[in-house]
């Protein structure tokens, strides 16, 4: 008897020890007085079960400590979708027509030119030019393209194509993605927006666009761009029907590629901008017709939390970017009180996320602007460096609203 409860005892000590859970209130209580990085696990339970009104408004005094209290930024820039034409067939995109479709177009340069052109009437500064995967195009349309946009309009820069377009044009060129992006390089393209990310969850991904390749392509694209000094921004779609630790895996994958490309003095992410799938108009909506409002999509809360999980999270990533044209100006106020420090851009022509649904596709700056003030921030104009511009005098005033701004908790 003796030695069976030696022996239980000896057993119970080299038993590893239970490892206990921190309460949300601990995780953000410690993060907050530390400042030290968020841990994908206690970011996990922080979506999951800290309240929304103390997460964000941990977020908002985290974004104080890195962007300040008082302005927020805004870019004045236009989008131009030069091709519907794409062989993904991504469910939750409505945009995109497959190769024959009696509905394809490819725009010439006269016709991007023109629009450019109605940017520069503007005191525009860049444009956002995304299209589909279309094989009938070689590498010569982008590379004179992008040569033609740079000779004719000096001014604007040119903010172009995504990480799977890149390997498409690949592709179809017989060479590599790296290569790919050197040549459009040299033809003037100066950054490489961040879509086409979605959920960097292979499971997620698979499921919703499973032609698009695993998250390690986009990722290694993105690095790539980055190590030729291309301008880059990380994006995540989310509300797929996928987890908390979905979720935040994304943005640990982003964060741990933000880190190596910070450690090799390469440019690095701008800015992190997230938005709710939308669901109206797609194979994926129909697909899961019933359980829209239930299971899929995001609603308001659940978009403020991610935008302030995301602001504790990114210790490595400057900007935050509130997205009006998803979840409309009066939910980017709220974002901006709540992590978010930039207000996005006018856009002047949206098509891709219109076309799933969502009605507000456009803002002037006059729009932008008086969001921001009514918000109690000062609107700022900026480049997609987020270098600050010259910015005119908002037509509204804090001292002529009838009520004051929300409190910034």
């Amino acid at each position: 008897m003796i030695a069976q409860k030696q022996s239980l005892i000896l057993n119970r000590l080299l038993e590893p020890p239970e490892v206990v859970s921190l309460s949300w209130r601990e995780i953000l209580s410690a993060h907050m007085a530390s400042g030290k990085r968020l841990a994908p696990e206690d970011a996990v339970i922080l979506y999951r079960d800290a309240p929304l009104h103390l997460l964000r408004s941990a977020a908002n005094a985290r974004r104080k400590e890195i962007n300040g209290n008082e302005e927020v930024t805004y870019l004045i820039d236009r989008n131009i979708n030069y091709t519907n034409i794409c062989t993904i067939n991504c469910q939750f995109c409505s945009f995109y027509r497959p190769p024959g479709h009696d509905e394809t177009y490819t725009q010439t340069i006269d016709e991007i030119s023109q629009r450019v052109k109605e940017l520069e009437q503007i005191g525009g500064v860049r444009i956002l030019m995304q299209g589909g995967v279309n094989p009938e195009l070689g590498i010569e349309y982008y590379t004179n393209l992008l040569s033609s946009l740079r000779t004719l309009h000096p001014s604007i820069d040119l903010d172009c194509f995504s990480p799977i377009e890149i390997e498409g044009i690949a592709d179809v060129a017989k060479i590599t993605t790296l290569e790919v992006l050197q040549h459009l390089k040299d033809a003037g393209m100066h950054g490489l927006p961040g879509g086409g990310a979605e959920m960097l969850v292979d499971d997620v991904r698979m499921d919703v666009s499973p032609k698009k390749g695993s998250p390690d392509n986009w990722l290694r694209v993105m690095s790539e761009a980055q190590s030729l000094g291309l301008i880059t921004s990380a994006t995540n779609v989310f509300g797929f029907g996928e987890t908390a630790e979905d979720r935040v895996e994304h943005m640990r994958r982003i964060r741990v590629l933000q880190d190596e490309s910070l450690a090799k003095k390469s440019s690095g992410f701008t800015s992190f901008i997230a938005w709710p799938v939308q669901l109206e108009n797609n194979t994926y909506g129909k697909r899961n017709r019933g359980m829209n409002r239930i299971e899929l999509g995001a609603g308001p809360s659940e978009y403020l939390r991610h935008v302030a999980v995301s602001r504790l999270f990114f210790d490595n990533i400057d900007h935050i970017q509130a997205s009006w044209p998803t979840m409309g100006l009066s939910i980017a106020q709220m974002a901006l009180l709540g992590g978010a420090d930039d207000a996005g851009s006018t856009m002047m022509e949206e098509n891709v996320v219109s076309a799933s649904g969502t009605e507000k596709i456009e803002a002037s700056e006059m729009e932008l602007q008086d969001a921001i003030v009514r918000a109690g921030f000062r609107p700022v104009r900026r480049n997609s460096r987020y270098e600050k511009l010259s910015t005119p005098t908002p037509n509204t005033k804090l001292e002529d609203l009838a009520a004051p701004p929300p409190s910034q908790f």
